[in-house]
């Protein structure tokens, strides 16, 4: 137990990166085919549901074995998504049968971030290691993290003379180019019988490893384990399998947004794969009734992925005769983020996201990333920006809300200047700012606080969520904040300290809790604010207008901007940001929302800090008046 704690912690230490299970969509089966030649190659499939499946690329194979093996044929692919969330690693059996079943020696481990663009590495095990001169076969490589020891391991089954088949390990190297270290035996069975095709998931802090018997009774067994490389196996009693044919190649994996999982098997004899269903691994019921396919796979993996990948790899191979895309644009990144700041940045042309890291509970959060896009579809993960834990003196717990401004220096030359909630724990918030010669970072704190005070007649709120604007009119820069109230003051030149004496309480009205922000469009100036608790379905925006940056508001009639959407399932829609492109009059509004499709489920309000950001078209009424916009999936 003590052990597990520490995994726990060592992985709350870590940033999040990719996506979170709320973003897969689907599921991508690989696959080979068959003992021919032209069918020992890597194969895709996918699924809408993890029960229907459909071949990609015509059932051809989407990387070409002669180009990654040294037998000119591969097996047994088994894909794994990485810690990191966006990088993914696949092995391969280095083996054509066709020169016979003992002939190989060799595996290959591919590596990609984008499930179409694969590197290849090829390992001979006999050629690497001593020791190895009787070695018969290499066969079926899968890999795992070993949060333990915080590496990927490599298993595999191996021959040697006329032994018995085992199944061995190894870590791979940080770029997963080579194993290091000799190979170690994995799994020791009581009746020390063979064993090949090992399958690990871990569930529950438990590993549970599938393998296939060999010479005394056949099938599908379990062990469990709750140290990957201890080698001390709980061996369960008897044989998973649902079908008294020859099977082999077992693969699990579990139903997104369930706790259901999926075992499969290539019941190899008749040609066919057998699907069945588990909640506790332990007893398991056939599904094949609910099962389709238009292609005969052979031992493979299958894992989810999300809308941005299927999108990805059915672009480079075609969407299959019949299969329904999803069709959903929000959100527009992947993960638990909220409180978006967009900026498009002259210097590089690109647009760019600075959101809340969300997830934690408590908005718990310590560090801001940022993500790039060339055309406000596609987004690139910049990584961590600013931390309050390592880059701050003067801050290191939640860290909140920011907002960003570009400001040309010269000839080509721009500063920014990000501003940020964050202070001690326990202490009250406060606003600092970070200044970075690029969109991306790193930001170098100014090294206290900007705003650590209350505005003059105000005893209660938070000194949070501050928003950036510069006057077209007159170049001059302001800087708005507040939780519970509304203040704005002019910003020195120097960027990073208040005019004191302009501070203004602008509060407009009893619908005000947070998230101002201010932009300015044909000789107006536009205040959006968030109404209620980010916790709340009802949360919402509205918008005040005035005729200068600190004037006095004018409260429309109808001032919804945007609210939730019953219909859609979309709820708490609000702290928002606005985008206008480039010389033109189209605007977006980037917001969050409680995420879906369960964040309103989850329990003490937690889908508050679940959040996932989104964006959607604003438009104006001719006397300027801005139309309610309608959240979208």
């Amino acid at each position: 137990m003590a052990l597990l704690l520490c995994i726990a912690l060592s992985v709350q230490s870590q940033y999040k990166n990719g996506p979170a299970e709320k973003d897969f969509v689907g599921y991508l089966f690989t696959y080979f085919k068959g003992n021919d030649v032209k069918d020992e190659a890597i194969c895709y499939a996918i699924s809408r549901d993890g029960y229907n499946y459909r071949a990609l690329n015509n059932n051809q194979p989407i990387i070409d074995s002669k180009e990654i093996s040294a037998t000119g044929g591969v097996r047994d692919p088994h894909i794994l998504r990485c810690e990191d969330g966006k990088t993914f690693y696949m092995v391969v059996t280095d083996m054509t049968s066709s020169k016979g079943w003992d002939s190989n020696r060799a595996m290959t481990l591919l590596k990609s971030t984008d499930l179409v663009n694969w590197t290849a590495s090829n390992i001979n095990i006999q050629q690497k290691y001593k020791g190895q001169e009787n070695l018969k076969r290499v066969w079926a490589p899968q890999t795992i993290y070993d949060a333990e020891v915080g590496k990927y391991m490599v298993y595999w089954s191996m021959q040697h003379g006329a032994g018995r088949d085992i199944i061995y390990y190894a870590y791979a190297n940080d770029d997963f180019t080579d194993l290091v270290g000799e190979p170690k035996q994995l799994f020791f069975p009581k009746n020390g019988g063979s064993c090949i095709d090992g399958d690990i998931v871990n569930k529950n802090g438990l590993y549970h490893m599938f393998y296939k018997t060999e010479g005394d009774g056949n099938g599908i067994k379990l062990a469990i384990t709750d140290n990957l490389a201890s080698g001390k196996w709980i061996e369960q009693p008897g044989y998973k399998q649902q079908t008294r044919d020859a099977v082999e190649g077992s693969s699990l994996f579990r139903l997104t947004n369930s706790d259901t999982y999926i075992l499969m098997y290539d019941v190899y004899m008749k040609g066919k794969y057998q699907f069945c269903e588990s909640k506790d691994l332990d007893v398991f019921k056939v599904v094949d009734q609910e099962i389709s396919m238009d292609f005969h796979p052979r031992h493979g993996s299958v894992i989810p992925i999300t809308r941005w990948e299927m999108k990805a790899i059915t672009d480079k191979w075609g969407v299959p005769s019949g299969f329904e895309m999803p069709t959903s644009k929000n959100p527009i990144i992947a993960g638990f983020y909220a409180d978006p700041e967009i900026l498009y940045a002259e210097k590089t042309g690109k647009y760019y996201l600075y959101p809340t890291s969300d997830g934690f509970d408590g908005w718990g959060g310590w560090y801001f990333k940022t993500f790039s896009s060339d055309n406000l579809k596609d987004w690139k993960d910049e990584g961590v920006i600013l931390d309050h834990k390592k880059d701050l003196s003067w801050a290191d717990g939640n860290a909140w809300a920011p907002c960003i401004i570009e400001k040309k220096t010269g000839k080509n030359q721009y500063k920014y200047y990000y501003y940020f909630s964050g202070g001690k724990e326990g202490e009250p918030k406060k606003i600092g700012v970070a200044v970075s010669d690029e969109p991306t970072g790193p930001f170098k704190d100014s090294g206290k606080p900007l705003v650590d005070f209350y505005p003059k007649g105000i005893t209660g709120g938070q000194q949070i969520d501050p928003d950036v604007f510069t006057d077209p009119k007159t170049g001059k820069s302001y800087l708005y904040w507040g939780n519970g109230y509304m203040a704005g003051a002019e910003l020195n030149k120097d960027m990073i300290s208040l005019k004191k004496n302009t501070v203004k309480v602008m509060t407009p009205d009893n619908t005000f809790r947070e998230a101002v922000y201010v932009f300015y469009r044909k000789g107006l100036y536009y205040f959006l604010w968030s109404e209620d608790d980010t916790r709340s379905p009802n949360y919402k925006v509205r918008y005040a207008t005035a005729k200068s940056p600190l004037g006095e508001l004018t409260i429309p009639e109808n001032n919804i901007v945007i609210m939730r959407d019953d219909v859609r399932g979309i709820y708490g829609a609000g702290h928002n940001s606005v985008l206008q492109v480039p010389e033109t009059d189209e605007w977006h509004i980037v917001y969050h929302r409680i995420h879906r499709p369960d964040g309103m489920n989850m329990p003490n309000g937690a889908g508050g800090f679940h959040r996932e950001v989104c964006m959607d078209r604003m438009e104006f009424a001719e006397d300027g008046s801005i139309i309610q916009v309608i959240p979208s999936l």
